[in-house]
C-alpha cells in the first residue's frame, strides 16, 4: 500500500520541473599547476534544461550533428540538388526573357 508522496519527493519533483523549465548552468575551471606553473586548464560548462527550452534559446545543435540526426546527410544532399535545379531554372527563365525581349525589339512590337 502506497501512501501520499512525502514532502522530500514532492520537493524534488518541483525542483526538477523548475530546472528543466528554466534551465541550470554550471560553469567551472580546473587548473593543474606544479611549482606555480600552470600545466593544464580544463574548462567545464554544463547546462541542464528541457529540449523545448534549449530550442527556444537556440541551443539545438543535436539537429545538425550527423551522428545524432540520421538522414541529415541525405537531406543536405537533396537540398544541394534542389538549389542547383533552382539555379538552372532561373538561368533558363532569364535567357528566355532576354530572347523574348530581343524578338520584340527586332519586330518593333513593344
Amino acid at each position: 500500500m502506497t501512501g501520499p508522496p512525502t514532502r522530500g519527493s514532492a520537493g524534488l519533483v518541483d525542483i526538477l520541473d523548475r530546472v528543466l523549465d528554466k534551465g541550470l548552468v554550471v560553469a567551472g575551471d580546473i587548473k593543474v599547476s606544479l611549482a606555480e606553473v600552470e600545466l593544464l586548464t580544463i574548462r567545464i560548462r554544463l547546462m541542464i534544461c528541457s529540449i523545448d527550452k534549449a530550442q527556444e534559446i537556440g541551443l539545438d545543435w543535436w539537429k545538425y550533428d550527423r551522428h545524432l540526426a540520421p538522414g541529415r546527410d541525405q537531406m543536405l544532399q537533396e537540398n544541394l540538388e534542389l538549389r542547383e535545379q533552382l539555379r538552372l531554372l532561373e538561368r533558363r527563365v532569364a535567357s528566355l526573357t532576354r530572347a523574348s525581349g530581343r524578338r520584340r525589339r527586332a519586330t518593333g512590337k513593344d
